[in-house]
């Protein structure tokens, strides 16, 4: 099998490579090397603030919308029932109950998700990483391929050969709204949540309607990174885990063959 390269992927200094399209076990360049460091200090960051943040919700189990919220108040979203503290200590950080931790271990890490994302954000439009890897055709975005694409994955019948070279539409999607809706979100609800931030900036509060309302967008946009987080890894496995996460670590990727018996 040959070895290549995506036109928009190769590294710095190496000629182009016109040659015929890339067949199943070749082994392309897939992640530059701004994708690979982002993706594991956001994971790390992400994960750190999650299991902070389930401790901080533990202190106050409840959300509501608008500028005000104490326990009288009716909540949208109320978990404190039995002990009061819905997510033990195996999913929290730190395990034992602490807000002050928690807050310390949050904040510490919110602050290089503040200047990690904007830096990324603005390598990836200036460098075409959006416009070449993350951006939908307009062919992709028609209901009917949105469709086929769920459905072969829900049948674990995943890209591969030439097919597999490039993220498909459901993948583009997740990215961009992780990249774009869900940091962004938890990013500028948190700054409003802040009440240093608020004297400083009060259209932050604004924004989203009141402290309430910006606390509950984080946790709505925590709950999406969650989600995300989960199903990413899920479709890692089914996918190949060895091939994949090589190609995080590498940016070198074995683009796979059809599974026997399927198309």
């Amino acid at each position: 099998m040959k070895d290549a390269e995506p036109n928009d992927a190769r590294p710095s200094g190496q000629a182009p490579n016109p040659g015929p399209a890339s067949l199943p076990g070749d082994l392309i360049y897939r992640h530059r090397l701004p994708v690979r460091v982002w993706h594991w200090t956001n994971a790390l960051i992400l994960l750190v603030m999650l299991e902070s943040g389930l401790m901080i919700f533990n202190a106050h189990p409840r959300l509501y919308w608008g500028k005000f919220g104490a326990n009288p108040d009716p909540a949208w979203l109320d978990l404190s029932g039995g002990d009061g503290i819905p997510f033990p200590g195996w999913v929290t950080l730190p395990s034992y109950y602490s807000l002050a931790d928690a807050r310390l271990w949050h904040l510490a890490v919110a602050w290089l998700l503040v200047l990690s994302l904007p830096a990324y954000l603005v390598w990836a439009v200036v460098g075409g990483h959006v416009r070449r890897d993350l951006l939908p055709r307009r062919a992709e975005l028609r209901p009917g391929h949105i469709w086929h694409d769920i459905a072969a994955h829900a049948r674990l019948r995943f890209p591969h050969g030439e097919a597999a070279r490039s993220y498909n539409v459901l993948q583009k999607l997740a990215y961009g709204a992780v990249l774009f809706v869900l940091l962004p979100g938890m990013i500028l609800t948190g700054l409003a949540m802040s009440p240093a931030m608020d004297a400083g900036f009060p259209v932050l509060l604004d924004m989203f309607g009141g402290r309430q309302s910006a606390r509950s967008i984080h946790f709505i946009c925590a709950f999406g990174l969650a989600v995300f987080f989960v199903v990413h890894i899920v479709m890692v496995i089914l996918a190949g885990p060895i091939n994949e996460v090589r190609s995080m670590l590498s940016g070198w990727y074995r683009l796979p063959a059809a599974r026997e018996g399927r198309p």
